[in-house]
């Protein structure tokens, strides 16, 4: 019974000490209570990335961003392709061996310009059809996985239709 005696007294001590924790814990679950909605609000962040299609205020961004690359296509496409049909610099009053190595530079300069040319011409149609798919609303959703493609890589490359890992699951099926 003196147990008893020594255990109540001590159960009286570790109750006052446990009424004090009840009111720290009672503070702490209020504070967590009160941050509960932060971290809600962290999550938000998570869901975006997880969403199937970009806004119509990011498609308007990037629509924005494509007609001004294919105006400097464009630009850079008719520059190319003077340069493919003049020939100004004609070499007439030179020998005739200079003259020879001259047009075969000529020439090259020529080939090297049309190849560029004709890579121009596929970027600009690359980037209409990008514009085609903002006004189906299928841009930014990669053709080989279904999943959006990262904003960052759109802004960089706006005419991509895969993200990095569809186009790496493609290479390997090649």
């Amino acid at each position: 019974m003196e147990k008893k005696k020594v255990t109540t007294p001590a159960k009286a001590k570790a109750k006052a000490p446990a009424k004090a924790k009840t009111t720290t814990t009672a503070k702490a679950t209020a504070k967590t209570a009160a941050k509960a909605p932060v971290k809600t609000a962290t999550k938000a962040p998570a869901k975006e990335q997880e969403k199937t299609r970009y806004s119509d205020a990011e498609l308007q961004e990037f629509k924005e961003l494509i007609l001004s690359k294919i105006a400097t296509a464009e630009h850079d496409l008719e520059m190319l392709q003077q340069a493919v049909a003049g020939n100004e610099n004609e070499a007439n009053d030179t020998a005739p061996t200079f003259k020879t190595l001259e047009e075969g530079s000529n020439v090259l300069l020529k080939e090297e310009n049309q190849k560029l040319a004709a890579r121009q011409q596929k970027f600009i149609r690359d980037l209409r059809a990008a514009l085609i798919r903002i006004e189906n609303g299928t841009y930014g959703i990669c053709q080989a996985t279904g999943k959006l493609i990262p904003k960052e890589r759109l802004m960089i490359v706006p005419h991509a239709t895969m993200t990095v890992e569809g186009k790496e699951m493609s290479k390997k099926k090649k």
